[in-house]
């Protein structure tokens, strides 16, 4: 008999690093400033850590295909289990939508045209029904859009950043000068903490990562490192093309701008010719949009396949229990289509589109932030009650007293609550509410249509 192949340390890290980095995140980081530097530190500790070790624990013991939705509902019960699976996969969408938003922002850019709404609206859908068909394949047929994906944004991530560095190094000069230490604090008011969020986006998904324990020789020390060194590495790669950006804007330019303008930015802070400079930009630009394909393809079929396993349990709408012939719920994927087109065309009516495409992926994104961080914030008091309640022998077990296992449950949910909170109402000044109102109106009808779900369901 074949010896089992064992999952190895390495491999976790590098699983760590492939599901969690996302390449569209680092603009949303670079835009925090200085003070990403503190808040990437603090909450590698109070979040990410904890965040790895609980779902390690949780993964590893209660092993299922519905991850977070089984051991909530193992918990609490199938309500809250529903409402956690209901943001999961409205999360999807939405991301889709942002995604679609910024293909054509960068198309525009690096081919410096301005599109007709028709265009943008057709380029846009282009994209979102290619990864929904993509996602009615299996995994293993598409992971080679994943893992070219994945060399093309590690590539252009760490060039980035060794570029701005190399910049600052020959000119000295920095669009967000770091000249005390003051200059690396965060303003510690609402607007500083409405980052929190944006940071702790680019964690999750370790849950994915705490399957492999039972492939694992040694999960109880390894999973451990495999969390903390994939969490740095995933942390640098998304601080260099930050710092990349950092150097070459303000952070009010980079909100509206991304990877490419940077990249433009530097090459010509160090005298390139113009023209090499645009091919350059081009080639970024392709890869980069490439990379939003593969991400949602990396996704798709575990985001599908829990929403295909909640629909299966009586929580989610039936049309998802759907599947084709290789076993993939091709039915949530192509939901994932319709709901992420009714977004685009409901964003390019209100005529936002044609005011700043960058307020809108910031708005479709936003959007799609907060239902995942709604999602993840019932696991915590799971994981504690089922410590409690449950007395199936862990594979790997948190280490700590009854202090320290409380401490890493509730900080961490406390910062997922912050990180909603500031992301819909950021500053509670009505001129960010009612910037913020298309945000705050779709999280209400969303959290309206989570309870009409919520009420069919019987615990």
């Amino acid at each position: 008999m074949a010896k089992k192949k064992k999952f190895k340390l390495v491999d976790a890290i590098l699983a760590t690093v492939c599901i969690t980095l996302v390449a569209e995140s680092v603009a949303p980081t670079a835009a925090i400033g200085n003070s990403q530097y503190f808040w990437w530190i603090l909450l590698i500790i109070a979040f990410c850590l904890p965040y790895g070790l609980i779902t390690a624990e949780l993964g590893s013991t209660f092993d299922s295909e519905g991850g977070m939705y089984d051991w909530v509902k193992a918990a609490f019960g199938k309500k809250w289990a529903g409402r956690v699976a209901w943001n999961y996969w409205i999360n999807f969408p939405l991301w889709i939508a942002s995604l679609a938003v910024a293909v054509t922002d960068v198309i525009a850019g690096i081919f410096e045209i301005e599109l007709s709404l028709i265009w943008i609206l057709a380029l846009q859908l282009i994209y979102t029904w290619l990864v929904s068909i993509l996602g009615t394949q299996r995994i293993g047929e598409s992971k080679w859009i994943v893992n070219i994906g994945t060399f093309f944004k590690i590539a252009f991530m760490v060039v980035l950043g060794l570029l701005g560095i190399y910049v600052y190094i020959k000119t000295g000069e920095s669009a967000n000068p770091i000249q005390s230490v003051s200059d690396l604090l965060p303003t510690m008011d609402l607007v500083g903490l409405s980052f929190i969020s944006v940071i702790i986006f680019n964690f999750l998904g370790f849950e994915v990562v705490a399957t492999f324990t039972k492939d694992m020789e040694n999960p109880k020390k390894e999973i451990p490192k495999a969390l903390i060194v994939g969490g740095t590495l995933m942390a640098l790669f998304y601080i260099l093309p930050a710092t990349g950006i950092n150097i070459a804007m303000t952070t009010e330019a980079a909100e509206a701008a991304g990877i490419t303008d940077a990249f433009a930015i530097l090459l010509t802070s160090l005298g390139m010719n113009e023209s090499l400079i645009r091919v350059i930009v081009i080639i970024v630009g392709l890869m980069f949009i490439y990379t939003m394909i593969a991400n949602i393809v990396s996704w798709s079929f575990g985001v599908n396949s829990v929403a295909k396993y909640a629909a299966d349990d009586g929580s989610l709408p039936e049309i998802f229990r759907e599947e084709n012939k290789d076993k993939v719920p091709y039915m949530v994927s192509l939901m994932n289509g319709v709901v992420a087109t009714f977004i685009i065309v409901i964003g390019i009516i209100l005529g936002e589109v044609s005011e700043s495409a960058s307020n809108l992926f910031w708005t479709f994104f936003s959007f799609s932030l907060v239902t995942l961080l709604i999602s993840y914030i019932p696991l915590f008091p799971a994981f504690l009650k089922l410590r409690k309640t449950d007395k199936t022998e862990r594979a790997y077990k948190v280490p700590g007293n009854n202090f320290m296992i409380n401490l890493i449950t509730w900080v961490p949910l406390v910062l997922l609550v912050l990180g909603v909170i500031f992301t819909i109402f950021i500053d509670f000044t009505m001129e960010s509410i009612n910037a913020n109102m298309p945000l705050i109106i779709g999280v209400v009808v969303s959290l309206i249509i989570q309870e009409i779900l919520v009420a069919r369901v019987k615990d």
